[in-house]
């Protein structure tokens, strides 16, 4: 008998070893990594483990870099127009795999088939735009700014630069980032959530199979350790990343402070406003879609009904009947609106939220904590969760808790609620349901968030528009993809020329200037 050895243990090692190992992407192949941690992939819907990631050390972020750096002097030199061939090579292939990569996300994130194909397309809607990012990299130019002087601007990559992406969208979210890092003629670092990083190496070998030279586009697996060390490294030039708050504006402080450019967004508390004389019908669509969707992980998900004078007696009954009625189950279940939770340990921390909503006085209409899905017993759902008689000092409505939880706060006016709004410390996004054209103006003018939807409810930008944030809900000067991204990931250079016959004799003590 083996003394102090747990029943099960040595089973429980056997079929680890037996499982698939999800590892790292540098130089172009998959490679193992240098540390030996490991933690496992769980499918969400049933609670099953599918694999194991490799969660890297300093040494395998040293190499990734390596191979970023050796990569970056010929990438860069590659005229633009060849790199967006590339990159339109990509966009094919992507759109071939686009099934493949919706049914990674599914298995390891949980979301359902049909949102995991949503999310694909975005991306794919970012490529396409990086594609035309030669138009975007032309300079100014300005003959005889002073006697016989030429002034001219360019814009030029950084070098290699690293994303460090959430769990919650494992194919957009990075194509928010890297191609137009790539096509702007930088090399790349990935570091994806662990929770689900299947889609991350496939994404890699898509970017292989285009032709995209070796290292331009590296993808290391890990935790804090790996986001550590690439917010240290010396050869890192930029960071983007997409999380928490909290976790945002440590990544913000700590790049800043070793020297990097920073892109940091952070969390939401997204606010849908529903005025008494919107289209109530539209509008409780809208809220059941854009609150339980994904589960209600998403950054742009709403989290909070602004019910404006009579609108809340009328729209809360039916937001009752429809949270009862969503349908949830399996991601891969074509029946299924909505699927589990991303992990055990997401699905505690969102039944606490729900407690203390409960606790500090709110009214529970529809309680989701101990939804159970037939034939996925073992998989981590929640059912949705309506919360009435919200407050503003309550937790439940100032942090964000990311899951199926939507609380109504009522109010009796439009400027009321526009207060409410503006008075929130994050300012991701904002929608306002309505008919009446002068309201929606003012709304859009005078609301302090980034992005702002009127009778739409999830106002995410299209891809040349970019993407991002206000207050506490970006840390960083640009917005992420469009004509922001290219301004990021690209720094200006101003060159002013002129030749030895246009030289007047002797030392000149004053600068160039219009005046001669």
């Amino acid at each position: 008998m083996n003394k102090g050895r747990e029943p099960g243990v040595a089973e429980a090692s056997a079929a680890a070893a037996q499982r698939p190992l999800v590892g790292n992407f540098i130089g172009g192949r998959a490679v193992a990594a240098a540390g030996t941690r490991r933690q496992p992939v769980t499918d969400p819907a049933s609670g099953e483990v599918r694999a194991d990631v490799v969660l890297s050390s300093a040494a395998d972020v040293d190499a990734a870099v390596a191979a970023a750096r050796a990569a970056f002097p010929a990438w860069a030199a590659v005229p633009p127009l060849r790199r967006a061939r590339l990159m339109n090579r990509l966009l094919a292939l992507v759109e071939q795999h686009k099934r493949e990569l919706a049914r990674a996300i599914t298995l390891e994130h949980g979301k359902v088939l049909s949102d995991a194909v949503g999310e694909v397309e975005r991306g794919i809607e970012i490529i396409e735009f990086a594609c035309g990012v030669p138009q975007l990299l032309k300079g100014d130019y300005t003959e005889q700014v002073a006697g016989g002087i030429d002034n001219w601007t360019m814009r030029q990559p950084l070098g290699v630069v690293a994303g460090i992406t959430p769990f919650n969208f494992p194919v957009m979210v990075p194509a928010w980032m890297y191609p137009v890092a790539l096509a702007t003629g930088n090399t790349f670092v990935l570091k994806p959530s662990p929770l689900d990083p299947s889609a991350s190496l496939m994404m890699a070998e898509l970017i292989r199979d285009a032709g995209f030279p070796d290292g331009v586009f590296n993808v290391v697996q890990g935790d804090k350790e790996a986001v550590d060390a690439l917010l240290q490294h010396p050869d890192v030039q930029a960071v983007s990343f997409v999380g928490s708050t909290a976790v945002a504006q440590s990544i913000y402080e700590t790049g800043a402070r070793h020297g990097k450019r920073v892109q940091a967004l952070g969390g939401a508390k997204n606010h849908l406003i529903v005025m008494p004389d919107a289209d109530l019908d539209k509008a409780v669509d809208a809220l059941i879609g854009a609150a339980f969707g994904s589960a209600g992980e998403r950054c742009m998900a709403i989290s909070v009904a602004v019910l404006v004078g009579q609108a809340a007696d009328r729209v809360l009954p039916q937001l009752e009947q429809r949270a009862r009625q969503l349908r949830i189950g399996s991601g891969l279940d074509d029946a299924s609106e909505m699927g589990p939770i991303v992990s055990e340990a997401a699905r505690q921390r969102i039944r606490r939220a729900i407690d203390a909503g409960v606790a500090a006085g709110a009214r529970l209409v529809v309680d989701g904590r101990e939804h159970a899905v037939a034939g996925c017993e073992g998989g981590f759902f929640l059912g949705a969760t309506v919360f009435d008689q919200v407050r503003p000092e309550m937790a439940l409505y100032r942090e964000e808790i990311f899951g199926p939880v939507l609380s109504c706060v009522r109010v009796d006016t439009f400027e009321q609620a526009l207060q409410l709004v503006n008075s929130h410390e994050y300012g991701n996004g904002v929608s306002l349901f309505t008919s009446d054209g002068g309201v929606a103006r003012e709304f859009a003018r005078q609301v302090q968030v980034g992005m702002v939807g009127v009778n739409v409810p999830i106002p995410v930008p299209m891809s040349w528009h970019g993407f991002g944030g206000w207050k506490r809900s970006l840390f960083g000067d640009m917005h992420a993809y469009g004509e922001e991204g290219v301004r990021f990931y690209t720094r200006q250079k101003s060159v002013m020329q002129r030749w030895p016959d246009s030289i007047a004799k002797g030392a000149e003590f004053a600068m160039p200037n219009a005046r001669g």
